[in-house]
């Protein structure tokens, strides 16, 4: 069971005061490469604890502006390694659903990538507003199956296109015939990492394609460079830098309404501890953007 808190001391509160619950699932049935995924969870909390509260970008010590609470890990596949990609399913939306409904702001933590697809699923079932997943992610993720399973990590975004929302991935890299051919019959706007290299305004157009005011954030954290996140299952060149990622989401939450976030694929490498202290402070910026997106809605 994962028991520490997101940063430690630091952001220490009661759940009815908490404003962003830290949701961890280490579920891991279907990674086709490098497995390891279900301790990312547990470790992305314990780097945190290394995290200075102070933002030097925000200017403000974000765990003091507002309360963050870590959550007990739920479709723990440590603890119930024959738990389904279904009962995970339920267990994920339920879970989500009775935070949505407590009026919290959720940051999943993963657990491969299959988990993403109950979450958002809770938000469709709670939002009467349409929204859109943006994707981080080195890899399409639309196959309709992989292995025999319509649930493997490779057909998550798959799932979402079947709930009938609309994406928009960033950073892809590597797809299949198949989804080659699925991106140009469902003419999905996809922001192929090349772009990102080759334009240096690609942050403006992916957020131009966007239709929807509310959006949800997965982030594969295989998105971003290997050079800067070698723990994870499926590493693929060419991936986003900090910077470029952290300019384009904080962008996304000051242009559009941000209803929840996801953080997968973290699978910690022994003895190399700069893939989860990266996820960790990734999901502090995470928070902080949303912080300060609360305060320019009041203001």
């Amino acid at each position: 069971m994962i028991s520490q808190q997101f940063i430690g001391s630091e952001a220490k509160t009661t759940y009815d005061r908490a404003k962003v619950v830290i949701l961890p699932i280490p579920y891991e049935k279907t990674t086709t490469y490098r497995q390891g995924c279900q301790n990312g969870p547990a470790a992305i909390i314990e780097a945190s604890d290394q995290l200075e509260a102070y933002d030097i970008e925000l200017e403000q010590e974000v765990c003091q502006e507002i309360g963050i609470f870590t959550s007990g890990a739920i479709a723990d596949t440590q603890i119930n390694p024959d738990l389904t990609p279904e009962a995970m399913m339920e267990i994920t939306t339920n879970k989500v659903s009775q935070l949505i409904e407590d009026g919290k702001f959720v940051i999943a933590l993963g657990g491969e990538h299959s988990i993403t697809a109950g979450i958002v699923k809770a938000y469709q079932q709670i939002l009467s507003e349409p929204f859109t997943v943006i994707q981080i992610d080195a890899h399409g993720d639309m196959r309709h199956s992989y292995e025999g399973s319509i649930y493997n990590h490779a057909c998550v975004m798959r799932r979402v296109l079947d709930l009938g929302l609309r994406t928009l991935p960033v950073g892809i890299r590597s797809i299949c015939l198949e989804e080659a051919q699925l991106i140009k019959k469902q003419q999905i706007p996809v922001i192929w990492a090349q772009d990102i290299y080759q334009q240096p305004d690609w942050g403006e157009k992916a957020i131009a394609k966007i239709t929807t005011e509310q959006v949800f954030i997965t982030i594969d954290l295989d998105g971003l460079d290997p050079s800067l996140m070698p723990g994870v299952g499926t590493p693929e060149p060419g991936g986003l830098n900090w910077y470029e990622l952290t300019k384009f989401l904080q962008a996304v939450f000051t242009k559009h309404q941000v209803i929840g976030c996801d953080v997968m694929e973290l699978a910690p490498s022994p003895d190399l501890v700069v893939s989860e202290f990266t996820a960790a402070k990734l999901v502090y910026k995470l928070v902080g953007y949303h912080s300060r997106s609360k305060k320019l809605s009041l203001s």
